[in-house]
C-alpha cells in the first residue's frame, strides 16, 4: 500500500535530520531478515544508533533533495547505494562496536528452494535417521550410501551447495530431512559512509592492532635497505647509532690509557666477570646450601631403618637370616 503525501513528507523530513545529525552510517542488507529479528537489532542499538529502512525510489528522491538544499555535501555519495533490499543504520559512536552489534544478532535459517546461497553447504557423513526406504532419495542426489542398524547412513561428506547457487526442491528437501540449517541471516555490511567518505565494510577488518604490524614491518625493511646501501634515513638512524656505540665500545676496551663512562661497566666486566656473576649467584648459592642439607636427613633415615626392621623380623642376629 503506497504511502499517503504525510506519511512521504514525514519520511522526507527524518532522513534529512538523519543525516544531519549523524556523521557515519552503514549501508546494510536485510535480505531474509524478519521484522522481530529486526526489532531486536534496533533494541540491541538503542541509543546509540537509528536504523531506517524505505523504498529505493523515496530513499533516493529524499537524498536528492537534501543535495539540492545543501549543495556540495558529500551525502549525494548515498544515492547509487540505494539498490536491492538496503537500509541505513546512523550513528555517531564507534563503527567498529555498532558492527559487532550488527553481526551478532544473526539466526539460523533453513535453506529456501529458489534462494541464493550466501555460503557453501557441507553436508556430513553419518548416520542421518532415514529409513532404508528412502534410499532412492540419495541416489537422485547422487550420494554414497550404506545401511547401518537399520537406517540410511552418508558414507563420505558432501558437497551439497555452492555459495552463490541457487538452492533447488532436492537440495532443500535434503537439508529439512536431515534437519539442517545451513545458512545464517542478519543485516549484512555493504558500505561504510564516514566523515563524507564511502568505503566497503571490509575497511573495517583492519584494526590498530594489523596496522601497526604493517607499519613495524614496512619500517623494518626500510631500515634494513638503508643500511645495505650505507645511505642515512629516519629508520635507520637509531641502528647507525648503535652500531657507531658497540664500534667505540669494541676500541676502548683495547686501549689501557683512554675510556668514556659508558664503556667503563664493558671494562670492568673485562677485568673481573666475577663481580657481575655474584648477584644471580646468591641465590643459587642457598639452592647449594639447601640441596647439601638434603643428605645429611638421608643418612638419618638409613640409619633408623635397621631399627624398624628389626621390630619387624625380631632381634638383630634374627634378622640376619633374612
Amino acid at each position: 500500500m503506497p504511502l499517503s503525501a504525510e506519511r512521504k513528507k514525514e519520511y522526507f523530513e527524518k532522513l534529512k535530520d538523519l543525516i544531519n545529525t549523524y556523521s557515519k552510517l552503514f549501508v546494510v542488507e536485510i535480505d531474509n531478515v524478519g521484522s522481530m529479528q529486526l526489532q531486536m537489532t534496533r533494541k540491541g542499538l538503542r541509543g546509540r544508533a537509528e536504523i531506517l529502512m524505505g523504498k529505493n525510489t523515496m530513499m533516493r528522491k529524499c537524498i536528492r533533495e537534501y543535495v539540492e538544499e545543501n549543495p556540495g555535501t558529500p551525502a549525494e555519495k548515498l544515492i547509487d547505494c540505494c539498490r536491492g533490499n538496503v537500509g541505513f543504520v546512523f550513528t555517531n559512536e564507534d563503527l567498529g562496536e555498532i558492527r559487532e552489534v550488527l553481526e551478532s544478532n544473526t539466526r539460523p535459517a533453513p535453506a529456501r528452494v529458489g534462494s541464493i546461497a550466501p555460503s557453501s553447504v557441507i553436508v556430513p557423513k553419518g548416520p542421518t535417521g532415514c529409513d532404508p526406504g528412502q534410499t532412492a532419495f540419495f541416489q537422485t542426489l547422487q550420494i554414497g550410501t550404506k545401511i547401518t542398524r537399520g537406517q540410511i547412513e552418508i558414507v563420505n561428506d558432501v558437497n551439497l551447495i555452492a555459495a552463490g547457487e541457487k538452492v533447488t526442491a532436492s537440495q532443500a528437501a535434503l537439508l529439512q530431512k536431515l534437519s539442517i540449517e545451513p545458512f545464517t541471516y542478519g543485516l549484512g555490511l555493504k558500505a561504510v559512509y564516514d566523515g563524507g567518505s564511502l568505503f566497503d565494510a571490509k575497511v573495517l577488518d583492519i584494526t590498530d592492532d594489523v596496522l601497526i604490524g604493517q607499519f613495524s614491518a614496512a619500517l623494518s625493511a626500510i631500515a634494513s635497505v638503508s643500511l645495505a646501501l650505507n645511505f642515512p634515513t629516519q629508520a635507520s638512524v637509531p641502528h647507525s647509532v648503535a652500531n657507531a656505540y658497540k664500534a667505540l665500545v669494541a676500541i676502548t676496551v683495547q686501549l689501557p690509557t683512554y675510556s668514556f663512562e659508558q664503556a667503563d661497566m664493558f671494562e670492568e666486566y673485562l677485568k673481573d666477570p666475577s663481580k657481575f656473576a655474584s648477584a644471580g649467584g646468591g641465590g643459587g648459592g642457598g639452592g647449594g646450601d639447601a640441596a647439601a642439607d638434603e643428605p645429611e636427613e638421608e643418612e638419618e633415615e638409613e640409619e633408623e631403618a635397621p631399627a624398624g626392621a628389626g621390630s619387624l623380623f625380631g632381634a638383630e642376629e634374627g634378622g640376619g637370616d633374612y
